[in-house]
């Protein structure tokens, strides 16, 4: 998709409403389109495009142009990260654009600290040094830079993995089957799905495979009493549904009705009839007492900073604060000693979040487990391996792009000693 004047004023405006990081970035970029429905697909792509790019590598090209205008963020972006010549963006040039480029290409990137060449806020980079030597810190980081591919989840109720890739290839869209994941399928590109048939009969469901690999943690059995604590939309209620084979009880707690809401027309879809959305004012809520000492397996997918996500979500770095994290610790905390108390006693907790920070994660799992003596912490790889997953980050499970090819990803196995 190549740039022209109109693309180009189109994604000025676009980036600009996305700058004030008032709304996430993905909820900015709908709203634009909706206003602007003269824009073309093509042109929605560029602008999508050029507004993430510009997004993931904010801190260095404000460095490199030296201003935060954003038809100047683009202009930079087109330089340096889609390696256009002078020559080449000369026909969208206006005015000085000329000289200012010129002189922003002689910019020695270089001899820039790390933290604006990798595109993080210091607080974010100091956090990653104080656990990573330096070497794997960028690794992460330039990891993190990179553009997510589209993984989708196979509905085991409705189809298989063969039977969706075969599909796929009928289809011409390039696909293969995930790394680690058993029901997982990667798209080489990122074509509209909303109308393909295996979308529509539920057969596959947009996934990371990181969050896929949540569900097998978790592994629920048939006939057991299971709960989704932070259910949101339902993409990880939907695939504990499917490894139940729609058997026993399945639970999906959200203190947001509009997400549960948004589980209705997936869950239809699904085939699964043993899902049971349940909306609560907070981890506190009365509803959530009855079910104390009841539950087989809990899965608390914890609301988090989202920083394991920047390949998605790159506006996140820019609207997270070193305060804001330090507030979502308390509350991960909260969380998950009111979900403990639904465990019976031999059931299973399994604490998540997409983030890449110690606070966040471990610090949480050892705050609980010092006030929780009941509990003892599992080994991730031993479960994983268990089901035939060859996947070993260690006790913990830790996933990140640069590694594994996945979103940051964290979860602790936390299970609740049986009556003696």
């Amino acid at each position: 998709m190549e740039p022209n004047a109109p693309r180009m004023q189109a994604a000025a405006a676009a980036l600009q409403a996305a700058l004030t990081f008032e709304h996430p970035a993905d909820v900015v970029l709908r709203r634009f389109f909706r206003e602007h429905p003269e824009l073309g697909q093509h042109d929605r792509g560029f602008v999508a495009d050029s507004v993430f790019a510009v997004l993931r590598n904010l801190r260095l090209l404000e460095a490199i142009a030296g201003n935060k205008q954003p038809r100047r963020l683009l202009l930079a972006a087109l330089a340096f990260l889609g390696g256009r010549s002078l020559r080449q963006l000369e026909p969208l040039l206006r005015q000085d654009e000329p000289q200012w480029l010129t002189k922003a290409r002689a910019v020695d990137v270089r001899a820039m600290p790390q933290a604006v060449q990798l595109s993080l806020p210091d607080w974010v980079w100091e956090r990653l040094l104080e656990t990573l030597t330096e070497d794997r810190a960028i690794a992460m980081a330039r990891g993190l830079l990179a553009q997510a591919p589209l993984d989708l989840r196979v509905n085991t109720l409705l189809s298989t993995r063969e039977e969706v890739l075969a599909q796929f290839a009928a289809d011409g869209i390039k696909a293969q089957p995930t790394t680690y994941s058993p029901t997982g399928v990667r798209l080489a590109d990122k074509p509209a799905l909303q109308q393909h048939p295996l979308f529509l009969s539920g057969k596959v469901e947009v996934q990371d495979e990181a969050s896929q690999l949540l569900s097998w943690l978790v592994a629920p059995r048939r006939r057991e009493m299971v709960l989704d604590f932070c259910a949101g939309a339902g993409g990880k209620t939907l695939a504990l549904g499917a490894l139940m084979s729609s058997q026993g009880r399945l639970y999906a707690f959200d203190t947001s009705a509009r997400r549960l809401t948004n589980l209705g027309p997936r869950l239809k879809r699904s085939g699964l009839s043993n899902v049971h959305p349940q909306h609560i004012d907070s981890e506190h809520d009365a509803r959530i007492k009855r079910l104390n000492a009841k539950i087989d397996r809990v899965l608390v997918d914890a609301p988090c900073s989202g920083l394991g996500t920047l390949r998605r979500n790159p506006d996140l770095k820019w609207r997270q604060t070193p305060q804001g994290v330090v507030e979502l610790a308390a509350k991960q905390t909260s969380i998950l000693g009111s979900a403990a108390r639904l465990v019976k006693p031999g059931g299973r907790l399994v604490y998540a979040t997409c983030s890449i920070l110690r606070e966040e994660n471990e610090g949480v799992v050892e705050i609980f487990l010092a006030a929780h003596p009941t509990f003892r912490l599992a080994d991730c790889s031993a479960i994983l391996r268990e089901q035939h997953i060859a996947l070993d980050t260690g006790q913990y499970f830790r996933v990140f792009p640069h590694t594994h090819g996945m979103d940051g990803f964290f979860a602790a196995v936390l299970e609740r000693e049986p009556v003696s």
